[in-house]
């Protein structure tokens, strides 16, 4: 089954796009033996198994709170990219400004990602770290990879000792599911979301063929370094 060339992507600088889905609600859906159904989920955040604490401090050499430049370093360090790969993305609406890298196999064998630092509208510093997969990024990718990387994906999370009263998995959200959510002790928030279109299927179940996969990090979900109008302005 292919992809749907006509599903929006999130824009991934978008922060309060991000921070909204820290408080999306439903139940979870209802699983099948389809294929092309997403994998069944972990067993709840009963059945977090880790010894260890999670600690979202950013992307790999990327730490939330550092500088552009920083940024860059680390991003050359991390994907060995030339300076010239990395593109800016500014975010009029919010006032952010985002570098933009595409990395290929930045899961092994996933496939070709886009990843985007977002920088604070006040602070100048990253407080948030985007990844997507998607054909955008990658003509070859099909639903069922972007279903195998998301099944890897929040294994990975599932393990890695969010706090249980955060985490949350398979929830229906507007075009698709909020495969992973959950949040270290500092309230520093993983969010993974596999987006597509929905269609019927058997016994009255909801298939979902995605079109993306989208990974956020973010420094601080609830209260985003963004521009908003002062109170009464308007």
């Amino acid at each position: 089954m292919k992809a749907t060339a006509s599903i929006n992507r999130i824009k991934l600088a978008g922060v309060v796009v991000a921070a909204a889905l820290l408080a999306s609600q439903g139940s979870a859906l209802s699983q099948g033996t389809k294929k092309d159904q997403p994998p069944a989920p972990p067993a709840g955040a009963s059945g977090v198994m880790s010894t260890s604490s999670a600690n979202v401090e950013g992307f790999r050499s990327a730490k939330f709170g550092t500088s552009e430049a920083d940024v860059k370093a680390a991003i050359t360090k991390d994907f060995g990219v030339k300076a010239d790969a990395i593109r800016e993305q500014p975010n009029a609406g919010e006032r952010t400004k985002a570098l933009v890298v595409k990395v290929p196999d930045l899961l092994p064998g996933g496939g070709a990602a886009e990843v985007s630092y977002v920088f604070g509208y006040q602070s100048k510093k990253l407080i948030q770290v985007s990844v997507s997969w998607s054909k955008a990024t990658d003509d070859k990718m099909t639903p069922e990879q972007l279903f195998s990387n998301s099944s890897v994906l929040r294994s990975h999370f599932m393990s890695e000792g969010f706090r249980p009263d955060t985490v949350a998995t398979n929830m229906p959200i507007n075009n698709g599911l909020l495969m992973f959510r959950g949040s270290d002790a500092k309230d520093r928030t993983a969010i993974l979301l596999l987006q597509g279109t929905f269609s019927q299927g058997e016994n009255n179940q909801r298939i979902l063929t995605p079109g993306s996969l989208m990974l956020f990090y973010i420094a601080d979900a609830k209260t985003p370094d963004i521009y908003r109008l002062p109170p009464g302005s308007f």
